[in-house]
């Protein structure tokens, strides 16, 4: 008995050992690429994007005198220089919708979006020149901006495109407000912000004051998360698709930003990789509760059936590990349960026979291996579930055992045999049961 135990105790750790050369190999191919594909993404479909308010500035030129020394003499020498004026920004009016498209590259989803983007911006010309210069600083440089919309006071204005700013002049009287609207339609990954202007920085340290201020923002997604450093919505407010989000600000002085983080679908690549991780688990119980019922019922299992069972236990997670790669997490996962339980309700038919290899058998494996996996599809609940499912294990094991004479049956020879379906020769007498 000692022998076999040590046996089937080689096996467990040589099948561990082969899962985390599969785990690791799975989270190898998922992040080594990591880095081009979304590169690929971005090149595709675009980059982060982070939105500022447009700024208007007014340029003169004034006289400037310096004194120099030329030849022993003093001269003074007068120079025109520009000076640039920046005009306050009164009122900020501004429309967000924002549209989530998952695309998949290897075993990764990427969470892409599209944007409008609607703004209205009221500046008083507060110096006395009559012409003012407006510029738009795009929110990414990798980007595409369909429909764009560039008007001062409802009317077009031609624009230069340089340093990834789209810049226009238009006439405003001193002392006129001018009404500058800005839109366009983009599309980006991962998260979406709008920064006051306090700096370009994600980390929100650059303190900015705003006055009159009031986005809205509409989503197509339910699972609406903020990035860190950005600011909560002052309304929010559920409609069949998604939310209508809303922030209002009087005058406002914050080193933090407005920000939607898109909602991310499931991994495919590092759940298959956890999944693998977890195995020795799940193989762990299932040896266990096979160990207890067979000793206790006089089925005898040699080592090496051991090995086959572990043989298809694996068979799961590595069909899982490249069957992602071509189709969704949730049809690899269903695939592979129904090979790796096929494999051993067949195999243990032969050995044991039908009743116990689909009772028993197919029963521990779907517990053991086909719901503590899917455990991990429900974030933060997988812990729990395992636990749950170990202790109520550790329960029922207790109560069939407790009148068990454990000395008399380590001590006792195997007498062999299955239950009254083994399978039988073809002289119809009931084929012997694997000695050890």
């Amino acid at each position: 008995m000692l022998k076999r135990i040590v046996a089937i105790a080689f096996i467990f750790l040589c099948a561990s050992a082969a899962w985390m050369v599969l785990g690791a190999t799975v989270f190898s191919r998922t992040y080594d690429s990591d880095q081009v594909l979304e590169g690929q993404v971005t090149s595709l479909w675009g980059a982060p994007q982070m939105q500022s308010p447009p700024a208007a500035a007014a340029e003169h030129e004034v006289a400037k005198t310096t004194d120099t020394v030329e030849n022993g003499k003093l001269k003074t020498v007068t120079q025109m220089v520009p000076v640039t004026e920046t005009l306050p920004l009164e009122s900020s009016r501004v429309d967000v919708s924002l549209g989530l498209e998952h695309r998949q590259k290897g075993l990764l989803w990427y969470s892409t979006y599209k944007v409008g983007f609607d703004g209205t911006y009221v500046f008083r010309n507060s110096t006395q020149q009559e012409r003012v210069t407006f510029t738009l600083k795009f929110p990414a440089e990798r980007a595409i901006y369909d429909d764009l919309v560039f008007t001062v006071n409802g009317a077009p204005v031609a624009l230069t495109n340089e340093n990834n700013s789209a810049t226009g002049t238009a006439a405003v009287k001193p002392g006129e407000a001018a009404t500058l609207r800005v839109a366009y339609r983009s599309q980006g990954l991962n998260d979406w912000r709008y920064n006051f202007g306090g700096g370009d920085a994600k980390t929100g340290v650059t303190v900015a004051q705003v006055r009159d201020f009031r986005m809205r923002m509409t989503t197509d997604f339910k699972e609406i998360d903020f990035p860190e450093n950005t600011l909560s919505p002052s309304e929010k407010r559920e409609t069949d698709g998604g939310w209508e989000l809303e922030w209002n600000f009087k005058n406002l002085v914050s080193g933090f930003q407005i920000g939607m983080a898109m909602p991310e679908k499931l991994q495919p690549g590092p759940l298959a990789g956890r999944i693998s991780f977890f195995a020795p688990v799940s193989l762990f119980f299932f040896f266990f509760l096979m160990f207890i019922i067979t000793t206790m019922r006089g089925i005898e299992l040699h080592p090496m059936n051991y090995f086959f069972l572990a043989a298809s236990f694996f068979s799961f997670h590595l069909l899982l590990a490249y069957l992602v790669d071509h189709v969704s997490i949730h049809t690899a996962f269903a695939i592979s349960s129904v090979v790796s339980i096929f494999l051993v309700i067949s195999y243990l038919r032969l050995v044991v026979g039908t009743r116990f290899a689909a009772r028993e058998a197919g029963l521990a494996q779907f517990i053991y291996l086909v719901m503590f996996s899917y455990a991990f599809f429900f974030k933060g609940f997988t812990g729990l579930a395992v636990t749950v499912g170990s202790v109520l294990t550790l329960f029922v094991v207790m109560q069939i055992t407790g009148r068990v004479r454990w000395a008399e049956k380590f001590s006792a020879k195997p007498e062999g045999g299955g239950d009254k379906d083994s399978p039988s020769d073809f002289s119809g007498k009931v084929a012997p049961s694997v000695s050890a």
